[in-house]
């Protein structure tokens, strides 16, 4: 069963790509007269765009703050939703969210609204019945339009449906200085033979291959997690991946462990990490790729989700400054897979301007802010080309669109307090070297919830 369900998130993408790229047929929803995105009749949205609640707050949490790149994406985001309806829209994010938000919802202070970066943290409130069901206020019809199945799929729950996807990010991709990659006459890497081939090439001509940091406040480490999952989908089957992510192959398998010796095998090479090891823990993930940008390059690849773009320097230019390619495939047996990750909201207090917020987020207007200024793909089917303003998105939606399989980032998947918890906590304690891996393995599945 879960395999087919995998698949069918994989056709869905493919298909959610196609129709991007071809056009989606013509909405029914209500036309909007005075503002420039569409909303379901009869709802507190239509309501709202009358004035009707004019002079509300509505929170919304979430894993960024508000001054940081997404943050101020964003704001970018619900600015014609704040204009059209007077509703104020207030991000309280913060980088210590997820262990903030256990706190603030078992003290009974619930924001309106939560952004959730992982599912499975998200399905620990849904068990704690502090979620409304989307059932509730929006229409089957409306949320069929918006969205392929497979995304209402994942957020729901024990038959429920308890979230509103938002957007996406694909992850398997390599950063690279464009202009001193060309010069430098160095090509892109199409297995991982060519890679570490690669690497080396790069060390010898004395320079740094990559930048690589996982610092992250609360939740340090998962950039490593997705250096896992990636190997996880290069090293060994689909239905191990899946098998993993639902508890069913613990960490300590032979399975596991060989995907990060894989990618430790580079990481804990000194020669081919800016910094070498010992700065990975401590180097902060959003700033990890600046050297890359220096010249001349202080390392000069970086894998991350495209989201990082927004943490780039002021000024570069995709295409220009910088250009990426597909993070290679190691065992031609497990084909071009590819990792995506993405945010959903669930709304914790029920009152119409919420409900109003929580309708905005079904259309990709609502992700305008990255659709516009880059860095994640709307997971809205009606989202058309036109409303990507960089060309850097629709060229990730051609890398994804060539990968033979695709799985959903398997930390945010799993257990809140396995993949947003000991999973972070152990990989960055082997990647610091005051755990091997058997014992960081051995932690992490203890952690599994009974």
């Amino acid at each position: 069963m879960k395999k087919v369900l995998w698949q069918v998130l994989a056709l869905t993408l493919a298909a959610s790509l196609l129709l991007a790229a071809c056009g989606t047929p013509a909405p029914t929803e209500v036309p909007a007269t005075e503002v420039d995105f569409p909303y379901p009749a009869g709802g507190a949205l239509e309501e709202a765009l009358k004035g009707s609640y004019s002079g509300t707050t509505v929170t919304v949490d979430g894993a960024f703050e508000g001054n940081d790149p997404d943050g101020v994406k964003f704001a970018e985001s619900v600015k014609a939703f704040e204009e059209a309806t007077g509703i104020t829209v207030n991000y309280i994010g913060n980088k210590e969210f997820e262990a903030t938000i256990s706190v603030r919802v078992d003290a009974g202070d619930a924001p309106d609204i939560v952004d959730f970066p992982q599912p499975g943290k998200a399905a620990q409130f849904v068990a704690g019945g502090d979620i409304v069901p989307v059932s509730e206020y929006l229409s089957d019809e409306w949320l069929t339009q918006q969205y392929n199945q497979s995304w209402r799929d994942m957020v729901t729950f024990d038959g429920a449906e308890m979230g509103i996807f938002h957007r996406f990010n694909g992850k398997s991709l390599v950063w690279y200085p464009k202009k001193a990659w060309d010069a430098a006459g160095y090509e892109i890497p199409e297995t991982w033979e060519e890679l570490m081939a690669l690497n080396q090439q790069i060390a010898d001509d004395g320079d740094t291959p990559w930048c690589i940091g996982v610092e992250s406040g609360a939740a340090t480490g998962w950039a490593a997690t997705d250096w896992t999952e990636e190997m996880m989908l290069r090293t060994t089957s689909l239905e191990n991946y899946d098998a993993w992510v639902a508890g069913e192959l613990s960490f300590d398998s032979p399975e596991v462990k060989k995907a990060i010796e894989t990618w430790s095998e580079l990481w804990f090479n000194d020669a081919y990490v800016y910094g070498g090891r010992s700065s990975i823990v401590t180097t902060f993930f959003g700033d990890s790729p600046a050297p890359m940008f220096e010249d001349p390059p202080q390392c000069w690849m970086h894998k991350q989700g495209n989201f990082i773009t927004g943490f780039f320097p002021e000024g570069t230019v995709a295409g220009e400054d910088y250009g990426f390619f597909y993070f290679p495939p190691v065992d031609p047996a497990y084909g071009k897979p590819f990792l995506v990750a993405g945010d959903s909201m669930y709304m914790f207090n029920d009152r119409p301007e919420v409900r109003a917020l929580m309708e905005y987020f079904t259309v990709p207007e609502s992700a305008s802010g990255w659709l516009q200024g880059g860095g994640a793909l709307a997971a809205h089917q009606t989202v058309t080309p036109d409303m990507y303003g960089v060309e850097l998105e629709k060229g990730i939606a051609e890398l994804v669109a060539q990968a033979t399989s695709f799985r959903f980032d398997g930390s945010d998947l799993m257990p809140g307090e396995v993949g947003a918890g000991s999973f972070w906590e152990h990989i960055s304690s082997y990647v610091a070297g005051s755990e091997d891996l058997d014992t960081a393995m051995k932690a992490i599945d203890a952690t599994w919830p009974k």
